[in-house]
């Protein structure tokens, strides 16, 4: 049943005694979704040598398990957000819960190949559905300002945790039971979630609208091509036809997506968002760091197994410093950002994920983790920390409740597009490298090999260590330069982009009187008791943004 606007404004409302508890279960519940599915996207890296032994996965093919569940779940983002606003979050977060729950569990009964790709979609699907769901219902929760700031402290610090908290705990289960129980432990998880959700988390208003298909449609399969042509050149060259096919393919469709999105009236990317300096930017800076951080994570997690020889549980412990790095990054800037604004925060931390993968580049087949990997690895992880609460905070500000749904969802979108679409471009850079060391370790490998040796590389094509090492080695070093190059690319986007403007710290400093949403019963971003002011001092219509008049092509109320 839905809640009136009345009630959810006494919710929302300081001074109720109940409020403190119960706005921290919301976040329990909030925040442990968000970590449930944004694990799922690493817990896997550490299981999939046993992965392809078990359901026989070419070693060019096993990247697509972590692909397919990125790419649906990066894909259909924006198609998730917009279900929250029209059906009402809470519901449509409970189902997206449900279906990954599902999902897992089909994921851990995988018999073949096929079936386990299949399953991963199918998760990213729930992934898609419940995560952005999860972030716009912080924005309608949490009253903007220091209560707001901690929330999305804390949400932002188990997103950026979670990949190497996946790490971690996809070692255990590894270790202790099989890989299978990577997906089972989700279920229990994810009912739990769904069965707590009703009790702490009020219903929205919903919002009348439609939802656009074609776009969600052009945009998945666009991407998917996309990635796929990378990959594709990784394996058989830039000149074969089926890559350069893939390629124009993914041209045709994601022009036919933008296309798509100018002519329709509810589109599921409102591309008026973009024109904010600011938020552009930001979509930019996650773009980026997330394609550095997905391509850092399978590359370091293939390093330390087949390189320097780490059982499962040992390489889960080994990413443990990330995921306290980042939290201790995700708490100072949480703290800060009031006095500063989040762009001191962006340019530092895009310049010390930089920092950390060009020292990552020095990775070599005679590296250490303690001597070789612990430091830059500290060092992109404290930088992220920055990096993810200062991005959060700034693509939802300025935006109405009504649309925090597409403002979150294009945020985690660019996230897990970045992530696919830059694990392929490092595929494809590590496999060129590869095959050239390749080239200079077979005549060594042949003369020093013994009988054996040489007998089971003919059967295998694999070379093994030490030559295998270096040929690993060379192509690890060789992605870490291209994932050092995005982030670079981040911290111009941060520095010559993002603009510091004092509303923006008159928000995150909660100076603004909210006022209640005649929609959502909590305060609209950006909005006093008599009206929001724009940038030019000049009086905004209640519930409008802050930044400026309606950009062309805005929906009306």
């Amino acid at each position: 049943m839905t809640d009136s606007p009345a009630n959810a404004a006494r919710l929302a409302a300081p001074g109720n005694k109940d409020e403190g508890r119960g706005k921290g279960m919301a976040l329990l519940v909030i925040t442990s979704c968000q970590l449930m599915v944004v694990l799922d996207i690493t817990i896997v890296n550490i299981a999939l040598p046993h992965i392809q032994t078990s359901l026989g996965f070419s070693t060019e093919n096993l990247s697509w398990v972590i692909n397919a569940y990125t790419l649906t779940f990066g894909g259909l983002l924006l198609l998730g957000g917009r279900l929250g606003d029209i059906l009402g979050r809470r519901r449509v977060f409970i189902f997206g819960v449900l279906l990954f729950v599902f999902a897992s569990l089909l994921g851990g009964l995988a018999q073949e190949s096929w079936q386990l790709l299949a399953a991963r979609a199918l998760q990213g699907v729930g992934g898609a559905i419940a995560s952005p769901t999860a972030l716009s219902l912080i924005t309608t929760t949490f009253r903007e300002g220091p209560e707001r700031n901690r929330a999305f402290g804390v949400f932002a610090a188990v997103s950026a945790g979670g990949s190497a908290i996946g790490l971690l705990a996809g070692g255990l289960l590894v270790e202790w039971l099989d890989w299978r129980w990577i997906f089972f432990v989700n279920v229990p998880i994810g009912l739990l979630i769904a069965l707590a959700t009703p009790r702490y988390i009020p219903e929205s208003v919903r919002h009348p609208g439609h939802f656009d298909l074609l776009g969600a449609l052009t945009s998945t399969l666009g991407m998917v091509m996309l990635v796929y042509g990378f990959i594709r050149a990784s394996e058989d060259g830039w000149s074969d036809s089926i890559t350069l096919g893939a390629f124009a393919a993914a041209v045709v469709l994601l022009a036919a997506f933008i296309a798509n999105e100018q002519r329709s009236k509810q589109p599921i990317t409102p591309l008026w968002m973009f024109r904010d300096r600011n938020r552009a930017g930001t979509y930019g800076i996650m773009l980026s760091l997330s394609a550095a951080m997905f391509g850092m994570f399978f590359f370091l997690t293939l390093f330390v197994q087949n390189v320097l020889g780490f059982s499962p549980l040992r390489a889960g412990l080994a990413f443990l410093p990330v995921s306290a790095i980042i939290a201790v990054g995700a708490g100072i800037a949480s703290q800060l950002l009031p006095k500063w604004g989040p762009k001191p925060f962006m340019v530092t931390g895009a310049v010390l994920a930089a920092g950390g993968l060009g020292w990552l580049t020095l990775t070599d087949a005679n590296s250490t983790y303690l001597g070789s990997l612990l430091g830059p690895v500290l060092v992109f992880g404290f930088g992220m920390g920055l990096q993810f609460v200062s991005l959060t905070l700034m693509a939802v500000s300025g935006v109405r409740p009504k649309e925090a749904g597409a403002a979150s969802g294009i945020l985690n979108a660019t996230q897990q597009v970045g992530g696919s679409l830059g694990l392929s471009i490092l595929v494809t850079v590590f496999g060129t490298a590869s095959r050239n060391e390749a080239t200079d370790q077979i005549p060594k490998f042949m003369q020093e090999a013994t009988p054996a040796q040489q007998l089971e590389f003919r059967r295998t094509g694999e070379l093994p260590p030490p030559w295998g090492n270096e040929v690993l080695a060379s192509g690890v070093s060789a992605a870490f330069i291209v994932a050092a190059v995005l982030a670079v690319l981040a911290a111009l986007i941060a520095l010559f982009v993002i603009q510091v403007r004092a509303s923006d710290r008159e928000r995150l400093q909660g100076g603004a009187a909210p006022a209640v949403d005649e929609d959502e019963g909590v305060a609209p971003v950006g909005t006093g008791a008599s009206g929001a002011r724009g940038g030019d001092g000049t009086a905004q219509p209640d519930g409008m943004p802050d930044d400026g008049p309606s950009p062309p092509g805005r929906p009306a109320d």
